[in-house]
């Protein structure tokens, strides 16, 4: 197991080695530096950052109670994999929330929250065609969309299923054509929060969740 990361167990002074060692954990997950279905040894990340077994193994319960590891049979605990239906119910439920940030952030945002937008859709399109960088950026666009909504209960609860998605494998940004499809979105989702139609607003959103699922699908259970 590599987990690597700028913090120490000393910037977290006033927070418990338990939470140091989720987040440690969690933004391993999310950088993909824990894959899918590698396995998690409590013994192994007590000494990976130099900190008991007992905040460790607390870490590793959030993380299973929030079903970003499971138990596997004859393996222990391992970085959950998803399914197709899973994967089919966690875009559901994410175009829902989508759409909703969207149609707030056309009510809500303000012109530094279009400006910011505006920036990281230039980074999108610079830093293709790397599609782990296109992912990344993307991710921050999306955040940007969340902060905009200006709804805290909302941007927690999407920022719960992007955890989640990054027990996938890889990037859409790896499909041929998914870049310039995902930028020209974005770009019409911009558009529509700039101009304050929050029906199309939402509309775009959505439709940009169903694309993305499409990719996908595509990506992971073509046969």
């Amino acid at each position: 197991m590599a987990v690597t990361g700028q913090s120490t167990v000393d910037d977290f002074e006033g927070s418990s080695r338990a939470e140091y060692a989720y987040r440690m954990l969690l933004d391993a997950i999310r950088d993909q530096a824990l894959k899918p279905g590698e396995r998690v040894r409590e013994d192994e990340v007590s000494r990976l950052f130099g900190i008991s077994r007992t905040p460790v193994r607390q870490a590793l319960q959030k993380l299973q109670t929030r079903g970003l590891l499971r138990q596997a049979p004859g393996r222990g605990l391992v970085v959950a994999e998803l399914d197709r239906q899973e994967v089919v119910e966690i875009y559901a439920m994410r175009e829902l929330l989508e759409g909703a940030a969207a149609r707030l952030a056309a009510q809500h945002a303000g012109p530094s929250d279009i400006a910011a937008m505006r920036r990281v859709l230039q980074e999108f399109a610079r830093a293709a065609p790397d599609a782990r960088s296109l992912a990344r950026i993307n991710r921050i666009f999306h955040a940007t969309i969340h902060e905009a909504a200006h709804n805290r209960y909302l941007s927690q609860s999407l920022d719960d299923f992007s955890d989640t998605l990054a027990l996938l494998r890889g990037t859409t940004f790896s499909l041929k054509g998914r870049w310039k499809a995902e930028l020209a979105e974005n770009a019409e989702l911009v558009d529509a929060i700039e101009r304050r139609d929050a029906e199309a607003a939402e509309t775009a959103a959505r439709q940009n969740m169903r694309n993305a699922l499409d990719a996908r699908l595509r990506m992971l259970f073509a046969t």
